[in-house]
């Protein structure tokens, strides 16, 4: 690897050799889109659920980027793939529970006066699924994913569209009108099995897809056959069961609205 292939978070560290990164202009664009989001929430009267999970989620989304995690996905696809499911199974939900949009809004002139949230267009219950598949297969793949070491560029285009993405099928989740509740589990479940379906063919495949990291896996006693099937591995057990817990507690909180906006609803269908 020449000085001038050096990928964004660094060179390939062994154990115990990564650090921080501190990139001013992340850490700006964080803290502008927290400052955005307090002044947005308070405007919208965001409640203090919504604004604890959008810190949740923005610290999360925080440490995959800045923590040694970073520069440790450098020399192992697995980090990579954890950091991935950190941003797009953790982050992400919970920064739309908490109304991430309003970190836009906060930082327009004029915030958005006080109001409720309002429900996804249904329609986004077909495209969220589909743009995250297309982003998800597109960036795990073998030349995508190389050029993303190779090129700052490359690689905050697969960050940006695979965090988009996620946002896209999370808004349509979380926020599915009140009579798509089931079918928004129903598109869950298709997306948990399309990503462990990618988790699957990583580790069982009979060979490394990845050239960028045929040099890198050794210090940390991979080989980077065996690199490639412990990220599969993490795609496939732990992000099917974010995927399904999550929307479970998305479906769960839906419920919850229906039944404080109908008091007698719950009586009714409890008899």
């Amino acid at each position: 690897m020449s000085p001038t292939d050096i990928p964004y978070c660094g060179p390939p560290p062994g154990p115990g050799a990564a650090t921080w990164n501190l990139d001013p202009v992340l850490l700006a664009a964080f803290a502008a889109a927290a400052i955005g989001y307090a002044r947005g929430a308070r405007a919208a009267g965001a409640s203090g659920a919504e604004r604890g999970s959008f810190a949740a989620g923005w610290a999360v989304l925080l440490l995959a980027f800045v923590s040694p995690l970073c520069q440790i996905g450098v020399a192992l696809f697995a980090a990579r793939v954890g950091q991935h499911v950190l941003a797009t199974l953790v982050a992400a939900p919970l920064i739309v529970v908490g109304r991430g949009g309003l970190a836009l809004a906060g930082l327009l002139p004029r915030p958005p006066v006080r109001s409720a949230p309002a429900a996804a267009p249904a329609a986004l219950l077909a495209v969220g699924p589909v743009a995250f598949a297309l982003m998800l297969w597109t960036w795990h793949v073998g030349p995508p994913y190389d050029a993303t070491l190779t090129s700052d560029a490359i690689y905050w285009a697969m960050h940006l569209s695979l965090f988009g993405a996620a946002l896209l099928l999370w808004w349509g989740l979380v926020r599915a009108p009140r009579d798509l509740g089931v079918a928004a589990i129903l598109v869950a479940l298709v997306t948990g099995m399309q990503m462990s379906l990618l988790g699957i063919a990583l580790t069982f495949a009979g060979g490394p897809w990845f050239a960028s990291h045929l040099s890198t896996t050794a210090a940390w006693g991979l080989t980077p056959l065996e690199d490639q099937q412990l990220g599969g591995l993490t795609m496939w057990m732990p992000g099917m069961i974010l995927m399904v817990a999550n929307a479970l507690l998305a479906f769960w909180a839906a419920l919850r609205r229906l039944e404080a906006r109908a008091p007698g609803w719950s009586a009714q269908h409890t008899r």
